[in-house]
C-alpha cells in the first residue's frame, strides 16, 4: 500500500515579508515588530521545516520564565506542525515539555531563564544543538543571561549545517540592550529587521480597524505596537530600578505595608493589577513592585478568579472609581475589600507627585510594569513639554497611583501586610 503524499506550498504558508529572514544563515537573526506581524508563527514554521530538512539539528527555545512556554512557544510550534501538515511526524509532550521529530528523534527543548541549571546542563541525544529561539526577548533584561546561552551553542558542525540564534520581540523601549547589541551595529553575522502587521495577509478587517483606531487615538502607542518602532525613552514621568528583593524580609520592617491597585480595561485596554510594598522609612522612602497582572478581555468573574489565585482576595484593593459596577461585581464574587479610589481636580498630578516622593524598585518578573515605566512620558505640544502625562502606558501606573493615594490613618499607604 502506497503512503499518501501531501503537497505543501511553503510560500502559501509563510506569506510575504520574511524572505531574507527565512534564508539568512548568520549567527544572529533578530526581528522586532508590531503586534500581529506574524513573527512567532514564521519562526515556529521555520524551526519545524528546517529540523526536518537537517536531520542532525536540534533546537533550544528560551523564555524568561519557563512556565510561559506551554501557552506560547510550545503551542505555536504545535500549530506550525499542523499548518505544514506534518503533525503526524511530531510528538509534542507536556512532561517533559518538548517536541520530538519521530523519524529521527531530534528534539525541540524548552527552557526558562528562571532555572539557570536547566540551561547550563543542556545535552541532546541525537545530533547537535544548532539553533536557539529567544521569544519575547525584550523580557531578558540581563544581557549576561543571553551571553551564557549564546556561548552554549558551540562546537564544530557537519558540512552544510550552521549555528544560529533567533530573537523576536516587541520593541518597548530604546534603552534595552537589544538595540545597542543588534540594531546599532553593522555586522555581516547579524540580520536585524523590523516587521509590522501590514505584512500579515491573514489579518481580518476587524483586526485592521483596531490598528487604525490606535493610530488615531493613541499615536505614541501605535508607533510601537503598530509600526514596530522603539518606545520613547525621553521625558519619562518616573525613574525606577530593576532589582531583586525578598517580599517577606521587607514586610518585617515596621515602616512597610503591602498595597494593591486595580485599573479596569476590556477590549482596547488591559485590566491591570499591581502589588507593591511601600516603605515609609524617612531615610529610605521606597516603593517595591513585586507582582502584576496585565490582560485584556477580563470580565468580573475572571478578575475575581485571578485575584483569588494570586492570594490577594482578603487584601484591600484600591480600584478605578469610574467602574462602580465592576467593583460591586467583584464584591459579589468574594473580593470584599475592593474599594474605589478617590478622584478630583488635578488628582492625576497630585498622585504622580506622591509617587515621585519614593524611589521605585521593580522585580525583574514584573515585565509590564517596566514597559509602562519606560513609556509613560510627559505630553508635549509644539515641542514643549506640558505639565501633564500622556493618557497611555498608564494602566499599572494608574493602579499604583490609586494605592499610593489611599493613605490610612497611621500615615501608611494602602493595605495590610501580606
Amino acid at each position: 500500500m502506497k503512503s499518501l503524499k501531501i503537497k505543501v506550498h511553503l510560500s502559501e504558508k509563510i506569506g510575504k515579508g520574511y524572505g531574507t529572514f527565512w534564508r539568512f544563515k548568520g549567527r544572529y537573526r533578530v526581528v522586532k515588530g508590531s503586534r500581529g506581524s506574524k513573527k512567532s508563527t514564521t519562526i515556529a514554521q521555520w524551526i519545524i521545516y528546517n529540523m526536518m530538512k537537517y536531520p542532525l539539528a536540534n533546537t533550544l527555545v528560551v523564555r524568561r520564565v519557563f512556565n510561559t512556554h506551554k501557552d506560547s512557544t510550545w503551542t505555536q510550534l504545535k500549530w506550525a506542525a499542523n499548518n505544514l501538515k506534518v503533525s503526524h511526524l511530531w510528538k509534542f509532550s507536556k512532561s517533559p515539555l518538548e517536541a520530538t521529530y519521530l523519524p529521527t528523534g531530534q528534539k525541540i527543548l524548552f527552557r526558562g531563564l528562571d532555572d539557570p541549571m536547566s540551561i547550563t546542563s543542556i545535552t541532546v541525544g541525537i545530533g547537535y544543538l544548532c539553533w536557539a529561539w529567544f521569544e519575547e526577548a525584550y523580557q531578558v533584561m540581563d544581557e549576561d543571561a543571553f551571553n551564557k546561552i549564546d556561548m552554549s551553542i558551540r562546537g564544530k558542525l557537519p558540512e552544510g549545517y550552521f549555528k544560529q540564534i533567533t530573537l523576536s520581540f516587541n520593541p518597548w523601549s530604546e534603552k534595552h540592550w537589544l538595540k545597542k547589541r543588534f540594531f546599532d551595529v553593522e555586522d555581516d553575522d547579524i540580520l536585524a529587521i523590523t516587521t509590522t502587521y501590514k505584512c500579515n495577509e491573514w489579518l481580518g478587517e476587524d483586526d485592521l480597524k483596531v490598528f487604525e483606531k490606535m493610530k488615531r487615538d493613541h499615536p505614541k502607542r501605535y508607533k510601537v505596537e503598530g509600526e514596530g518602532e522603539w518606545g520613547i525613552a525621553e521625558g519619562t514621568v518616573y525613574d525606577y530600578t530593576v532589582k531583586d528583593f525578598k517580599v517577606e524580609e521587607l514586610l518585617k520592617k515596621k515602616t512597610t505595608r503591602a498595597v494593591f491597585g486595580l485599573d479596569f480595561g476590556y477590549i482596547n485596554d488591559p485590566s491591570a493589577l499591581i502589588a507593591a510594598i511601600i516603605d515609609e522609612d524617612e531615610d529610605n522612602k521606597a516603593i517595591y513592585v513585586f507582582d502584576e497582572h496585565y490582560e485584556r478581555g477580563m470580565k468580573g468573574p475572571a478578575l475575581a478568579k485571578m485575584i483569588k489565585y494570586k492570594g490577594y482576595a482578603k487584601e484591600r484593593i484600591i480600584a478605578d472609581s469610574a467602574e462602580g459596577r465592576l467593583i460591586d461585581e467583584l464584591k459579589d464574587y468574594g473580593i470584599y475589600r475592593v474599594e474605589p479610589c478617590e478622584k478630583g481636580p488635578d488628582s492625576v498630578l497630585y498622585g504622580i507627585q506622591l509617587v515621585q516622593q519614593y524611589k521605585i524598585y521593580v522585580l525583574p518578573s514584573c515585565h509590564w510594569t517596566q514597559v509602562e515605566l519606560d513609556n509613560y512620558i510627559w505630553d508635549t505640544k509644539d515641542g514643549a513639554i506640558l505639565n501633564k502625562p500622556i493618557d497611555d502606558w498608564n494602566h499599572l501606573l494608574d493602579a499604583l497611583r490609586y494605592a499610593v493615594m489611599a493613605k490610612d490613618k497611621r500615615g501608611f499607604v494602602g493595605a495590610i501586610s501580606i
